[in-house]
């Protein structure tokens, strides 16, 4: 069994705001960065789009990134989180810059302009881009950037199992975290990680559902954890489901960025007839919510198994040079999109709600941060607004840096020893059958029940469900030692009794929540979250490894 790790403080998480936040803090303290997988595995790996920045003052404004924000939010966001982020959204580029990501510069412009493009929702042209893979840029530029620093201690292939706090240890006096159990995966050995701080970089929850445009990391563990160590967490039920995904059974949802519509591409249904002004005057431009809703009633109205988007209107040296990466891929699958149009669905995305926190990304346990997809901020609302998530990344990396960094100058006394994970009532798996089969059973259920339209019935059923499944998986996890699909399983399980408790507790259709039993927004819900607090019995009385 592994011994205790210590660092002052311990990241999860490697995607932009994870690996942001240990760049920023490692010039005042010793940082770990725990990654469940490589570092290229991440959600923001394979984000297309961009960052949302006003960057030009005569076309842009921030009053005006804000008012689209609050438009796509429906009613929801924290106005004063959505002026936080965009009025920082310039330095988050300028940041990014210095440290050498290769943003597409604008054409024929001056030394340091960049080429904006425009996005679904957005009045301006306002997203920064690195051709059609800006996460790609960002994260390895900054992981170059990671790896090399002395300061910082990268482990990857650990996957985090339950946070630490101080009540979870039985120990008197105010709570707060004090650090975490991982598995090492290349080698099976719990290790205990004691920390100063932590924060949760750990994504958002998509591969609860069937179909999703994300990686197979995306599995909700830093929202679970949370909520297993007494976080509330906030609009679970605003699930975005982003509207058009490559359809091919090999593609595993290849996500066709929104700029491929922002760049004149039309959706059609298969006879080539376009739809989308039949659903919204700004047709293919209106938000994601709206879009995803659209493309789902063509599909189930024409009964169709996908439609199809055309840009092969524009030129083709236009469309390989603006999408290299996607045009490169759909040739992969027999697809020209220079020559004709590209098959589509939407699929599970992004989750916009999540862990609780200030604008300081400060939770409601001391000395735990949250930030990125895992986080609920306010900023989203009830839908979030294309290319803001990397910028909300980036700008609560800054913030939860300069108050982690102002805090360590004060004298740390009080962070116990952790004790050894106790697998003295645990024996090796008798059936592995038992993780496959509920994982398939639970993604199938919320895709058919808890997707982009719902009703109360299907949400009732869904929550008859995954209480079965909990209950099953809370007796496995007791008995078998952890692995990582358990502990996987384990967390997505929660988080879809969490999406579900919030969409029935919202009776109203508002972003993207869209049930036919109120359709409509209900006026009572204009600002009014979606809040969970978990209950104290099931924190206080937990070991510190179940």
């Amino acid at each position: 069994m592994s011994s205790t790790a210590s660092c002052d403080v311990l990241i999860v998480g490697g995607g932009v705001a994870g690996i942001s936040l240990a760049l920023r803090l490692a010039e005042h303290a010793d940082v770990t960065l725990l990654a469940k997988a490589a570092l290229t595995e991440g959600s923001s790996y394979y984000a297309q789009g961009g960052v949302a920045a006003v960057l030009n003052r005569e076309s842009d404004s921030f009053e005006a990134h804000i008012k689209d924000t609050l438009i796509a939010g429906a009613g929801l966001c924290h106005r004063d989180t959505v002026e936080f982020v965009v009025e920082h959204g310039p330095d988050a580029v300028a940041w990014l810059t210095q440290q050498g990501v290769p943003f597409t510069p604008a054409e024929g412009g001056h030394n340091g302009d960049y080429h904006l493009t425009r996005e679904g929702g957005h009045s301006a042209r306002r997203v920064v881009h690195a051709a059609d893979a800006t996460g790609r840029a960002i994260e390895t530029t900054l992981v170059d950037r990671v790896r090399a620093h002395p300061r910082i201690t990268l482990l990857e292939n650990h996957i985090a199992i339950d946070l630490v706090t101080r009540t979870k240890l039985g120990l008197p006096g105010p709570d707060r975290c004090v650090g975490l159990y991982a598995l090492d995966k290349s080698t099976g050995d719990v290790v205990p990680f004691r920390a100063r701080y932590i924060a949760l970089a750990a994504g958002g929850a998509s591969k609860v559902y069937l179909y999703t445009s994300n990686p197979d990391t995306s599995t909700g563990d830093g929202i679970a954890m949370a909520w297993r160590a007494g976080c509330r967490v906030a609009n679970m039920e605003f699930v975005q489901f982003h509207p058009t995904c490559l359809y091919h059974p090999r593609a595993k949802s290849f996500l066709i960025s929104e700029a491929v519509r922002g760049e004149g591409g039309k959706l059609k249904l298969p006879n080539g007839q376009p739809f989308m002004q039949a659903h919204d005057p700004r047709g293919e431009l209106a938000s994601r919510d709206i879009v995803a809703r659209a493309i789902d009633y063509e599909m189930k109205r024409g009964g169709l198994d996908h439609v199809d988007l055309d840009i092969s209107h524009q030129p083709a040296d236009f469309i390989r040079s603006h999408f290299p990466t996607i045009y490169a891929r759909c040739l992969e699958f027999g697809y020209d999109m220079t020559r004709g149009p590209i098959p589509v669905v939407p699929a599970a995305h992004y989750t916009c709600g999540g862990v609780v926190t200030d604008l300081n990304a400060r939770t409601d346990i001391d000395r735990l941060y949250a930030l990125g997809e895992c986080a609920f901020t306010g900023l989203h609302g009830a839908n979030r607004l294309a290319s803001n998530s990397l910028l909300e990344c980036l700008v609560f990396a800054k913030a939860a840096a300069t108050d982690i960094a102002a805090r360590l100058t004060q004298p740390d006394s009080d962070t116990p020893p952790l004790p050894p994970w106790d697998e003295s009532r645990v024996t090796d798996p008798d059936e592995q059958v038992v993780v496959s089969h509920n994982w398939d059973e639970l993604r199938r259920f919320m895709w058919d029940y808890v997707g982009i339209v719902r009703t109360t019935k299907r949400l009732q059923r869904a929550q008859h469900r995954v209480h079965m499944l909990r209950e099953e998986i809370r007796e496995y996890y007791a008995n078998f030692r952890v692995s990582n699909d358990l502990i996987e399983l384990r967390n997505l399980v929660l988080v879809a009794e969490l999406i579900i408790q919030c969409a029935l507790a919202r009776t109203e259709s508002r972003g993207l929540h869209y049930t036919r039993d109120y359709p409509e927004p209900d006026p009572r819900f204009e600002q009014k979250d979606t809040l969970l607090t978990p209950p104290r019995f099931a924190i206080a009385a937990a070991r510190a490894n179940v």
